[in-house]
């Protein structure tokens, strides 16, 4: 079954989106929106608790790439080509598990705002620009700051990569694999997608607020 784009842009007209490079701010931008105005807050993953029960291999095989790597090792030891792959094909199908779940929500009639990965060109065509804005980073930060989170997910991956065979050439190569995923190519398609952009210059400056307002203006929340 295929839902033609008009009906699905009709239905998400009080969703709105927030995509974008890592580290440029998302998820403080979708939690602090949502407190704000009383949203629906769908931050990063949101479509995790649904996939993780619905998606199998032979239909979303990179979402259930977790269940069908033989370890850890082998995920951190993929070279760039098939992380960026697999980036790319996760973004894809997990596309469909967020429109579905913001699809549920939306019947609340309540206003959303999703950290989202669904593409440039599918937003062109399921929302429009005052409901979308992208917010980017430059590559450094994506790369070198990437184990400096104090969240368990990325003190998993470290410890991970510490017990390789040859950590060194390991660590190399995971970088390798984010860098690829935050190249110029990526962050120039963002920059070029026609929608309102945000930029993170340095995380040396607190510009919350700047970038608060920046967003309420932009989606006409005020």
């Amino acid at each position: 079954m295929n839902i033609s784009n008009n009906i699905l842009k009709e239905c998400l007209k009080n969703v709105y989106f927030i995509n974008g490079t890592a580290y440029a701010g998302k998820s403080t931008m979708v939690r602090m929106l949502a407190e704000k105005h009383k949203m629906i807050h769908c931050g990063e993953n949101y479509h995790d608790e649904l996939a993780s029960k619905v998606a199998v291999p032979a239909l979303q095989p990179n979402l259930s790439y977790f269940k069908t790597m033989k370890s850890w090792q082998e995920f951190i030891n993929r070279t760039p080509d098939e992380y960026e792959e697999w980036i790319n094909g996760t973004s894809e199908e997990a596309s469909e598990f967020e429109i579905v779940e913001l699809l549920r929500l939306s019947a609340s009639g309540k206003k959303i705002i999703a950290d989202t990965n669904i593409s440039i060109e599918n937003l062109h065509e399921i929302s429009d620009y005052h409901r979308v804005a992208i917010m980017l980073s430059p590559q450094s930060m994506s790369v070198e700051r990437f184990f400096e989170r104090e969240d368990e997910e990325k003190r998993f991956l470290l410890r991970q990569i510490q017990a390789a065979e040859t950590p060194e050439k390991t660590m190399a190569n995971y970088q390798e694999c984010l860098a690829r995923i935050n190249s110029k190519d990526y962050f120039g398609k963002f920059e070029n997608s026609g929608f309102f952009v945000l930029y993170r210059e340095s995380s040396d400056t607190d510009t919350r607020n700047e970038v608060f307002s920046a967003l309420e203006k932009h989606f006409k929340l005020i």
